[in-house]
């Protein structure tokens, strides 16, 4: 066997023969183009030096730095005596350009050729074998680097390290951790993604302060995991912290860990803290831009998702998969129809077509902007339809009132033999909820473990008590929370909460309430629900007491906004808002439609309002709610055939409801509203929740 060791190289006899130095000095200038290299090698061919191990070494590694394996490989087939540096390089450079099957086939042949490997080719066998999970091997090599006298080697115990962290081996790279005398930061950041691969990600944080502790200064690899590991716990304090470190060693510059910082913030929903380190970076990658653009929408701050977009555009990048996401996400809460299409459109259909989450965004803005047909062209259009795409448009269809359709696409699913999750089923609950189909509702909730053996979450509890609340049985939705195998959140007790507002049962109203105090005492909704129902029951002097409360504890009211998408432009109204360049306009075009209202026998429905004021005051405050601005200018300023959408951040009022459905029939008009609870979509006189709301 050859141990390579203490073999000697070939090398030309005269060194300083002027070819054998014109080559060498060649060589290592290195090359732009394979076809430089080439010359080169022709030269060797020609001066018979085509045989020379270190000049063919050079030429090898040339070879691999342009990419080029196909010509590395058949040079070095036409080597008769290839020797020890010459194996180790061919692996070595297959490893480095990602060739990691064909690093362990070569050093398969190495062996037959009766070579032993080496403290240089382990680490490099072992990293193709951590890269392809090849984990057999990699115990094999164990040994043999153990009988070989190498285990002591730091670069070749960090690389069986890397190996049985990277295959799922944690507590054996533990010890092999514990065995390195002097470890350095590869050998620490292979522990901390070990602990990250396999969910402890608190113990990750740990290993990374003792790093620090030991005086391993990290390198941009391990700064990227261990802020991965801080997100996925929603550590906002370690991420802090981690962010001092890398401001105090001179690394806020580096692309990847302030993409990684970003990416924390976002996750931990310190959108304030994304935005700052975003704008500090001196280069970002279309990654970091789309995590900006979904954090935005995920967190409900859809304008600022388009700003994001909007500067990414002036940069002229292209929006790739995530990016663009997460602009359908805020131009489906903002309404904004025409901005989402042509958003859509800065990218090839088939890519839409072709990738369920992409497909399944668009599907969703169509239908949350109240075009229903073309989120069903989407669906029908799509390449591969998992259960997620038709979860998408089973949800689509029962909010835009298709709850019937609905109903015959959930059947196709079960033809084609798909089985239907947990999402499903709040797709289908939902529907219920907005048709007021009772009975459906507790079909649907009851066979989801009796037929698909599927255990109803939190979720679908909440579907299921807004559906028995707004019906009117709201003892039934009281047992059934009181009935459910876990804790019921804000969720469950605001469906309630909203059940009995509808059919003003104040007493229930009140105990619920508590409920949600205890559970979120600063959200200011519970408080105006309970102060509305009140006032809709003439209590206003319980009214009065909780408008004190809400000002004892400086608790805000949430203000009305409501948006409209005009010629791709979004246009934001604020309740009574007199800040829009056309509000003259628009305030007459209410004052004209209020006595069009009137003469059609329209009555406003003053109980909505909050407190106690004289009727014509709580009249002329209805007259000025965001969504009847966000009409007035929609009147004005479309044509009179064109659909008017309007999306709004709270409920509609019921005031604001039945003026709609009447303005529909005086105007001719088909207008959308979809507020934070459901989708109206009212035409000549009618509304698609059927006034069940």
């Amino acid at each position: 066997m050859n141990s390579g060791g203490n073999e000697a190289m070939t090398i030309f006899t005269n060194l300083t023969s002027p070819s054998f130095v014109e080559i060498k000095n060649r060589l290592l200038q290195g090359f732009n183009s394979i076809k430089q290299l080439k010359h080169v090698h022709a030269l060797l061919l020609r001066l018979g030096l085509d045989q020379d191990n270190y000049l063919l070494n050079m030429v090898l590694r040339s070879s691999f730095n342009l990419g080029d394996t196909i010509y590395t490989s058949l040079i070095f087939t036409q080597t008769k005596q290839p020797n020890m540096f010459l194996w180790n390089t061919m692996i070595r450079g297959f490893v480095s350009n990602d060739c990691f099957q064909r690093a362990i086939g070569f050093y398969h042949f190495m062996r037959i050729d009766g070579f032993l490997p080496n403290n240089f080719t382990f680490p490099f066998v072992l990293k193709a074998c951590t890269r392809q999970l090849d984990f057999q091997l990699g115990v094999r090599l164990h040994t043999i680097i153990v009988k070989a006298g190498f285990d002591s080697d730091v670069f070749v115990k960090t690389s069986l390290l890397c190996l049985y962290a990277k295959c799922g081996f944690l507590d054996d790279a533990l010890k092999v951790f514990d065995d390195i005398p002097e470890k350095n930061v590869v050998s620490w950041t292979a522990i901390i993604t070990g602990y990250i691969n396999e969910g402890k990600f608190r113990e990750a944080v740990d290993t990374f302060r003792k790093l620090l502790e030991m005086g391993v200064r990290p390198d941009s690899f391990s700064l990227v995991r261990v802020l991965s590991a801080c997100a996925q716990l929603g550590d906002l304090s370690s991420g802090e912290w981690i962010e001092g470190y890398v401001r105090e060693v001179g690394m806020e510059r580096n692309v990847f860990v302030t993409t990684a910082l970003v990416d924390l913030y976002v996750k931990c929903g310190n959108m304030e803290r994304a935005r700052c380190v975003f704008d500090g970076m001196p280069e970002k990658d279309i990654v970091t831009w789309g995590t900006m653009i979904q954090g935005y929408a995920s967190y409900g701050f859809p304008k600022e998702a388009l700003d994001v977009f909007f500067r990414m555009q002036r940069e002229n990048l292209e929006p790739d998969g995530y990016s663009m996401v997460g602009v359908l996400s805020a131009c489906a809460s903002l309404g904004a129809l025409e901005l989402g299409v042509w958003a859509s459109n800065l990218m090839d259909r088939n890519e839409f077509l072709s990738n369920p989450v992409m497909g399944t965004a668009l599907i969703d803005m169509y239908a949350k902007c109240g075009s229903m047909a073309r989120a069903w062209e989407v669906f029908r259009g799509m390449k591969d339809r998992d259960v997620v795409v038709w979860n998408a448009i089973i949800s689509c269809l029962a909010m835009n009132g298709h709850v019937k359709t609905a109903f015959g696409v959930f059947g196709q699913l079960e033809k084609r033999g798909i089985q239907p999750n947990e999402n499903t089923f709040v797709g289908l609950l939902c529907g219920c909820t907005h048709a007021g189909l009772v009975d459906e509702g507790r079909r649907f909730f009851n066979c989801m473990s009796r037929v698909f053996s599927l255990t109803p979450r939190i979720e679908h509890y909440g579907c299921m008590v807004d559906l028995l609340g707004r019906s009117g049985l709201l003892d039934e939705a009281h047992q059934l929370i009181k009935s459910m195998p876990m804790e019921p959140n804000t969720i469950v007790w605001g469906a309630l909460l909203g059940g009995c507002r509808l059919h003003k049962n104040t007493d229930l109203a009140e105990h619920v309430l508590n409920q949600l105090i205890v559970l979120e005492p600063w959200n200011s909704g519970n408080y105006v629900l309970l102060s509305n129902i009140y006032s809709a029951s003439r209590k206003w002097d319980e009214a009065e007491k909780i408008r004190s409360t809400m000002i004892d504890r400086g608790i805000k009211k949430l203000r009305g906004s409501s948006w409209i998408d005009i010629n791709g432009v979004v246009h934001e109204f604020l309740v009574g808002d007199k800040m829009h360049p056309q509000s003259e306009k628009i305030y007459a075009k209410l004052d004209e439609l209020s006595i069009k209202l009137k003469a059609a026998g329209f009555v406003p429905t003053t109980d909505y309002v909050l407190f106690d004021i004289e009727e014509e005051e709580k009249e002329q405050f209805l007259g000025c709610h965001s969504e009847k601005l966000a009409l007035a200018f929609g009147l004005i300023n479309t044509p009179l055939n064109d659909v008017i959408r309007i999306a709004k951040n709270l409920r509609v009022c019921g005031d604001c409801h039945e003026a709609m459905k009447l303005i529909s029939s005086i105007t001719g008009r088909e207008i959308i509203v979809r507020d934070n609870n459901r989708f109206h979509r009212f035409i000549s006189g009618s509304c698609s929740c059927k006034d069940f709301w």
